[in-house]
C-alpha cells in the first residue's frame, strides 16, 4: 500500500521529532512530542514511541526526569544538517505547533492557580499573576464545592490578564478622580 503524505519512514520521523525538539524551550514527555510533531497523517504515535529511544540511545535526546526529553547537541547539530529535508509544509505546521506550546508554557510561569479546602466544607480560589520582576496581583474566591472551585480555578487561569487589565482600568479610570 502506498503511503500518502511526506513522512515516509522512521528516518522521517526521526528529522521531524529533531526538528520539533530543537524548537521547544523546555523538556516534553512522548505525547507531547507526538501532538507537536503530528502534521502529516502518515505519523503515529507508534512513530514516535518507537524513535524517541532509539534517538536517546544514538545520543541526539536525552531522558530528563522519569518521562521527558530533551535534544543534545548532537541532536541539535544533526537537525541543523537535515531540517531542509522536511516537507516545506510540514516544517511550517511543526513551527506554527510549537510556537503555540512555547507561549502556553511560558504564559504558564506566570500564571499560577489553584484550590485549597476550607474548614466549612467550602474551597478557597488562588490566583497570581506574575511577570519577569515579580508579582502583579494575588486573587482569593471562595467556592461552596469543590466543582466550582476547580471550574473557577480553570477560568481564571485562562482569563488572568483579562482580569488584571479590567481591575486595573476599573481603578486608574480617570472619571473617578
Amino acid at each position: 500500500m502506498q503511503r500518502y503524505g511526506f513522512i515516509h519512514d522512521m528516518m522521517d520521523v526521526k528529522v521531524l521529532i529533531l526538528y520539533v525538539m530543537s524548537r521547544v524551550s523546555d523538556p516534553v514527555d512522548t505525547q507531547q512530542l507526538y501532538e507537536l510533531c503530528y502534521q502529516d497523517e502518515c505519523l503515529s504515535y507508534f512513530d514516535v514511541c518507537t524513535a524517541v529511544p532509539e534517538l536517546v540511545d544514538s545520543g541526539h535526546l536525552q531522558k530528563v526526569g522519569d518521562e521527558h526529553y530533551e535534544i543534545t547537541q548532537k541532536g541539535r547539530e544533526h537537525c541543523t544538517l537535515t531540517e531542509d529535508s522536511i516537507a516545506f509544509s510540514v516544517r511550517q505546521r511543526a513551527e506554527n505547533a510549537v510556537a503555540v506550546f512555547n507561549r502556553q508554557l511560558r504564559r504558564s510561569c506566570f500564571v499560577k492557580t489553584g484550590t485549597e479546602p476550607g474548614d466549612n466544607g467550602d474551597f478557597t480560589v488562588r490566583m497570581a499573576l506574575s511577570n519577569e520582576t515579580g508579582t502583579l496581583m494575588t486573587m482569593e474566591l471562595m467556592a461552596p464545592n469543590q466543582r466550582q472551585a476547580l471550574r473557577l480555578s480553570k477560568l481564571l487561569e485562562k482569563k488572568a490578564e483579562e482580569i488584571y487589565n479590567l481591575t486595573m482600568a476599573s481603578l486608574l479610570d480617570e472619571e473617578d478622580m
